[in-house]
């Protein structure tokens, strides 16, 4: 029995039998591997745009964990003394001259009681578009640049008298950059700029 089992695996016949099963098995259900290539296709395509937006979005997060804990300082501050509140609370427009200058290539602002460097980026920014205004930025578009910015100056730490300088060519980069964002992207944003006063 096993001798005749052998020889007919051995048969070229058995051979073409099974190949000829094999090719019939496939032609059947060719639909299903299709569709399941399809379906695999579109979860790796959903998958790819996740991870995108998931980037932005890490960003974006950032940008507000560091808002928020700038903001718990100013409010610590405003418990603790009403001459350091008065400071913490005032906007870009009251900062004492000598708390913010330029230079020719670049802002300086020194930092006060409360701020930390979202402020001061956001100071920068402020400064930088009284000089040459850009009525096409959103409050959205504002959020992304003094992240940006935060982000891609040289000094992390920020204690009182603390002085960064913001260069204007990182501010215009950062511009530029803020108007390649997508309408998702920047409905991503509303969230973070409906928090700043100064943008609503």
């Amino acid at each position: 029995m096993n001798e005749s089992s052998n020889r007919d695996e051995d048969d070229p016949l058995f051979e073409e039998t099974s190949s000829n099963e094999v090719g019939t098995w496939f032609q059947e259900n060719l639909r299903v591997i299709v569709s399941m290539f399809i379906v695999g296709a579109i979860a790796l395509g959903i998958y790819s745009y996740s991870q995108r937006t998931e980037t932005v979005s890490t960003d974006e997060i950032d940008a507000v964990e560091m808002s928020e804990e700038e903001d718990a300082a100013t409010d610590t501050s405003v418990l603790g003394d009403t001459d350091t509140s008065m400071t913490a609370k005032k906007s870009v427009s009251e900062v004492p001259a000598e708390m913010s200058h330029e230079t020719e290539g670049s802002f300086v602002e020194t930092a006060v009681a409360g701020e930390g460097m979202t402020h001061l980026a956001r100071r920068a920014l402020a400064n930088s578009l009284e000089k040459n205004p850009d009525s096409s930025l959103t409050a959205e578009h504002k959020i992304y640049i003094e992240d940006y910015l935060r982000k891609n100056v040289g000094q992390k730490q920020v204690h009182i008298g603390t002085s960064i300088e913001f260069s204007k060519n990182m501010i215009n980069e950062a511009i530029a950059q803020s108007k390649t964002l997508n309408d998702h992207q920047l409905n991503n944003l509303k969230k973070y700029s409906a928090r700043v006063a100064a943008y609503r």
